[in-house]
Order: C-alpha cells, then structure tokens, then sequence
C-alpha cells in the first residue's frame, strides 16, 4: 500500500490494473500480501520474482516510469516486543504492532530506477521460438544463442532439474 501510495496509483486492480509492474525479492507470505494488495500477477506479467532473500518490493509505474523500492527494517520485531512485553507469541506482538507503527519505522523506501524491455510489459505479445534440441517452446527472448543455434535455458546448461533415465 506504501508504494502504490507514493506511487499515486489508486486503483491497482481496475482503471490503473496495467499501470503497476511489481518485483518481489522473496519466495515468503509478504510476496503473497503484494499480490493481494496490488493485483500484479505472474500470470499477468505484472509480478516479477527475484531471489534475493530479502523482504522487499519495488514498484514500477509504467505509464512514468517511476519506482519506488521498499524493504522492511530488521528493527520493527524488537520494536514490536518493546511495544507489547504482555503478549506472550512473537507473532500476535508483531500483528497488533505492526498495524501501530508508522511507516517510517516500519520500511525503508528508496526511488529507483527499473528499466523494462518490452517484453516485460504485462499483456506483451512476443515472439515464440522453438528449441532446436528439444523442441520446447520459448516465450519472450529467453531463449539462448549460441553456435548459431537456439536453445531454450536448459538445453543450453542452465537447467534448474535434471532428466532421469526413461
């Protein structure tokens, strides 16, 4: 909500839907909230995953070409126990705390700049080439070049799985 807030961006899931890119930079609940609150999907293309390992969002407003890059500060859990000792569960502390804290304490907030090929835009219509050794499908130039041969990613060495016999 922070960021579509600086942002301007009132409506994220009706008037302003293809307006927001969002990347979120870890593979927990907050990514899920992101989602909820902002509309952007994977399947949408408007929700964009890096692996970072941080609980952190940047949003990316298309039409401007602003962003705004928002993390959460370590410090809001002892704060949240220093706010409400009497609550026994860390996570009913930092749930009643959190909806107390300001922003500010909250969150650190950055201005960023993204740069988005097309291709990254949500409701792009790219090109789809085949891989010439396994035949797949490839959606939006991921696919990779090399000795005059298209490859998809795993094909060309950087698959995330490995074939088993048979």
């Amino acid at each position: 909500m922070l960021g579509l807030r600086n942002l301007g961006i009132d409506d994220p899931q009706g008037k302003d839907r293809k307006r927001l890119v969002t990347f979120v930079e870890i593979d927990r609940c907050a990514t899920d909230a992101v989602a909820v609150v902002t509309g952007c999907r994977l399947g949408k293309r408007a929700l964009k995953f890096r692996d970072w390992g941080k609980v952190a969002a940047t949003f990316v407003d298309v039409n401007t070409g602003k962003a705004i890059r928002i993390a959460a500060k370590e410090s809001s859990k002892s704060l949240a126990r220093q706010m409400h000792p009497e609550i026994p569960d860390k996570n009913q502390q930092q749930m009643l705390a959190y909806r107390e804290i300001s922003d500010a304490d909250l969150f650190t907030t950055q201005w960023v700049k993204v740069e988005l090929p097309p291709e990254e835009f949500p409701g792009y219509k790219g090109g789809r080439v085949t891989c010439e050794h396994c035949g797949e499908g490839i959606n939006f130039r991921r696919e990779v070049r090399r000795n005059e041969k298209i490859l998809c990613r795993a094909c060309a060495g950087e698959s995330y799985y490995e074939l088993l016999p048979g």
